[in-house]
């Protein structure tokens, strides 16, 4: 017999943590959105104002003995997604889990571990999986419209400037986790391999104020690899580049090529006197990404109740942080580095 409505709750009040907390209030149909939880009150409570919650809690133990949360959705800090979504399955709840995965592959391997060692689901946050144009691309490349894949080049570029924590690349792990996780994935799914060698190169160009003191930091970032099938990918990350929000990809096959995204917003073109030829440019991944993060949402509550594995799973997550730990190594030593196991 199928589940009632699945009792979530969301860790972590910040941008994406809202993104989640409003699609599950209002838009996921098997969920009932039951808590959130900040240790900041002020963000917590505002929350749960918004979302017309009764409660909110500022510890994760209180939460978690909250016998309504079937599920928890974490979209903390990357540093702190380990603890969470480790004690979250030690009691018991399923867990989505934002990207990137973790700080390491160490990290991702005891959530992944804790997961399975309670039988809860552990999905990961790449939401791209979830778009129509991506999940089109993905069907015509199994259909074989364009042969047999041979390269996928991704790129990723965000208008906004880092968070001065982001300077750290000991705490952040770099534009290639914040940014260029969706295309290290993208790249394994349509290829269907795994990194085998990377090479990357970075620099920074738009933020003076963190040469000084973080001069190992980039915004941005030049990745090549090689993958275990022999096929080819190339990812092109950037941060604070302000002209817009930019994620395209192309699928390069022996019988021809898919291009997926654009980096306007609408269709409309306006032709004026004064200003020229001007067309409205795509300003945030929230409105790019709207709808992916409603089906991903949906996918999740759909694997729970139907107890299914979810398509974006720890392994995933744990590949990606392991390519972003060599793309990082790669920078920083300058040379090609390889991945084992």
């Amino acid at each position: 017999m199928a589940r009632c409505k699945i009792g979530v709750a969301v860790i972590g009040s910040g941008r994406a943590g809202m993104i989640h907390a409003r699609n599950y209030k209002n838009r996921v149909e098997d969920a009932e959105l039951v808590a959130v939880m900040d240790p900041d009150e002020e963000a917590a409570e505002q929350a749960s104002q918004e979302l017309e919650l009764k409660d909110y809690y500022l510890e994760l133990d209180n939460l978690l003995n909250d016998d309504r949360v079937e599920a928890v959705i974490v979209a903390t800090p990357t540093a702190y997604h380990r603890d969470i979504v480790v004690k979250a399955a030690r009691a018991g709840k399923e867990v989505f889990c934002e990207k990137p995965m973790a700080m390491n592959v160490a990290e991702c391997d005891e959530m992944i571990e804790a997961a399975a060692e309670n039988e809860v689901k552990l999905q990961i946050g790449f939401m791209r999986r979830f778009a129509e144009s991506f999940r089109s691309a993905w069907d015509a490349i199994a259909d074989g419209k364009i042969g047999e894949v041979v390269m996928v080049k991704s790129n990723t570029r965000g208008p906004s400037t880092p968070k001065r924590w982001m300077y750290d690349i000991e705490k952040s792990n770099g534009p290639l986790a914040e940014v260029n996780s969706h295309d290290i994935d993208t790249i394994r799914w349509y290829t269907g391999g795994e990194f085998e060698t990377v090479y990357a190169i970075g620099g920074n160009y738009r933020c003076p104020e963190a040469r000084e003191e973080f001069p190992d930091f980039y915004d941005n970032v030049l990745l090549t690899g090689t993958l275990s099938n022999g096929k080819q990918g190339a990812i092109d990350g950037a941060q604070g580049v302000q002209y817009g929000y930019d994620a395209r990809v192309e699928v390069l096959g022996t019988r021809g090529c898919i291009f997926i995204g654009q980096v306007h917003e609408k269709s409309i073109t306006v032709c004026s006197t004064e200003e020229g030829l001007t067309r409205p440019v795509m300003t945030s991944w929230t409105k790019l990404f709207q709808e992916a993060y409603v089906n991903e949402a949906r996918h999740f509550i759909n694997c729970i109740k139907e107890d299914k594995k979810p398509e974006v799973t720890g392994i995933d997550g744990r590949m990606a942080v392991k390519v972003v730990e060599a793309g990082n190594r790669s920078i920083v030593e300058n040379r090609i580095v390889e991945l084992s196991g």
